[in-house]
């Protein structure tokens, strides 16, 4: 049970009325805080509807939940407090717990292991509001199936949205037939509709471990594919297949049970969005491969030695009749690509972003931090309605999510700059100083990212007249690096000596103790 955190996703229908069967309570989902910036608070998300739900705990000791759910067999509910989390999820409609009844189990989902943090599994129940909707609150929306796919396939730019609980409890199984494209010892997830993630273990950098595989393969495929204005067309497709070899029997598993009439769209050329296009040659050498120039530069003929079709950004592209368009995203590397898919307005951004911190722009591929900014203006002016990363979640809250990076960024590079008024002139006087509350093993990494920012503040004219960048870039090889190890193996050395000292003190006070002690009992003795 420690291995995940557990959710409890209701689904409420009005039991006087039955003729609305169909319909089920959804809730306005709480928005993130603001940022208290004109600017920032300026971009809004549309609002998102949901499933109620609430956090799943643990029983305490040998108590017992007085809420009895028919059905369960997947999952031991007994083992849960169901009173508390009933209680708080008919509180976010205006009910009390009595107000419902009739529970029955649902669903149990497993989520895939995006990472860092555990994963989180949900418990569906469905219930009946037994005294009708009386005191139903303004933030609450009676919802059907049918209305949500209007409101997730239709999508219109700012329009309202329905969150994954709904979809993943009701939705997706009521348009399409149980899954078998993703082998079944891979946990994967599907929201919006149509757009499968698949988090497999890949050569990436902490805290995460995995890079999500996006799988496009729509049930029913249309004619419009034969539109002489996409540059490519399939029946199915892929964005980066960057397992470790330990997976490559289950990409291979995946491709194989895809259409053959596949297209491979690669963000950028890193190992874990990469490292898999090998197999997926093997088993589908007809596969399209689309990329950008730069990054196919980087891509060696080990990975993929047949043709491909280069992107730059503003194609189209057509997989089953569902329109995909490419968007040129350079930032984190001089190649870097997104994928906006048109009919959900989802937008796969690649390592732009990430479902945990920010990512480290690549310098040695072209990494720039005046591109990475443009790029993220760029993402919130499409007003996706959500952001698929390569690692970790989903991501709700794209414009928000956006606002964030460029607020951290900002504030870094304030920073930044304030340490260069201060004096300091070489990047390891920069980075020591602006990442001084650090471990410095982070040292390295984060010394690309600041490379990147003072040229940044140079492009702007915002450094001190004093400043040379011509003597700072100097400063930004094997100076860093000597100065970096030796500061590393300096502070390695105190660590050390102080926990030898410490030891020292320890052994010193024990035998002191043992002499004192032993000197009562003598002369108690006495």
């Amino acid at each position: 049970m420690a291995e995940a955190i557990h959710n409890l996703a209701v689904i409420l229908k009005n039991h006087p009325q039955p003729q609305n069967d169909a319909e089920f309570l959804l809730v306005k989902q709480t928005r993130p805080p603001k940022f208290n910036d004109e600017e920032y608070d300026s971009y809004v998300d549309s609002d998102i509807w949901d499933l109620p739900s609430t956090q799943l705990n643990l029983l305490d000791g040998n108590s017992e939940s007085p809420i009895v759910v028919e059905g369960a067999q997947s999952i031991n509910l007994t083992n849960f407090d169901l009173h508390s989390a009933l209680t708080k999820v008919l509180e976010q409609v205006g009910f009390e717990v009595t107000d419902g009844g009739e529970w029955k189990f649902w669903k149990y989902v497993e989520e895939a292991e995006f990472g860092p943090g555990l994963p989180v599994h949900t418990v569906f129940i469905m219930g009946k509001l037994l005294a009708g909707d009386r005191n139903l609150q303004e933030r609450c929306k009676w919802m059907s199936v049918q209305s949500c796919l209007s409101w997730l396939l239709e999508v219109k730019p700012s329009s309202d949205r329905v969150g994954p609980l709904t979809v993943v409890g009701l939705v997706n199984d009521s348009i399409q037939p149980a899954d078998q494209k993703v082998p079944s010892i891979l946990r994967h997830q599907e929201y919006p509709p149509g757009v499968k993630l698949v988090p497999i273990g890949s050569k990436t950098a902490k805290p995460f471990h995995t890079t999500n595989l996006i799988i496009f393969a729509p049930e029913n495929v249309s004619n419009e594919s034969e539109n002489n204005s996409f540059v490519a067309c399939g029946d199915a497709l892929i964005v980066d297949p960057g397992c470790r070899s330990e997976f490559h029997e289950e990409l291979q598993k995946i491709v194989a049970a895809l259409p053959r009439k596949l297209v491979v769209f690669v963000t950028h050329h890193h190992r874990d969005h990469v490292d898999g296009l090998s197999i997926v040659q093997k088993c589908n050498p007809s596969a399209t491969l689309l990329v950008h120039e730069n990054t196919m530069r980087r891509i060696g003929k080990g990975d993929w030695s047949l043709g491909y079709t280069s992107v730059s950004g503003a194609e189209d592209i057509c997989i089953g009749g569902q329109q995909l368009r490419v968007i040129f995203a350079p930032g984190h590397t001089d190649g870097h690509m997104a994928l906006l898919h048109m009919s959900t307005h989802s937008l796969i951004v690649g390592d732009h972003c990430v479902g945990q911190g920010s990512a480290i722009l690549d310098i040695t591929s072209g990494g720039n931090m005046t591109q990475y900014f443009q790029t993220t203006y760029k993402f919130m002016e499409l007003s996706p309605h959500t952001l698929i990363p390569m690692h970790g979640r989903v991501n709700l809250w794209p414009k928000h999510m956006l606002c964030g990076y460029l607020k951290n960024r900002r504030s870094r590079e304030t920073s930044i700059l304030k340490a260069i008024e201060n004096g300091a002139e070489t990047l390891f006087d920069i980075v020591a100083e602006v990442y001084s509350e650090f471990d410095r093993s982070v040292w390295i990494p984060a010394a690309s990212n600041v490379r990147l920012h003072v040229e940044h503040l140079a492009e702007q004219d915002k450094l001190p007249k004093a400043f040379s960048i011509q003597k700072f870039q100097k400063t930004c090889g094997l100076y860093f690096l000597a100065r970096w190890t030796w500061a590393y193996l300096s502070k390695g050395l105190q660590l050390n000596y102080q926990k030898l000292w410490t030891s020292k003190l320890f052994v010193a006070g024990a035998v002191a103790s043992f002499a004192v002690l032993y000197s009562i009992n003598k002369f108690s003795a006495k």
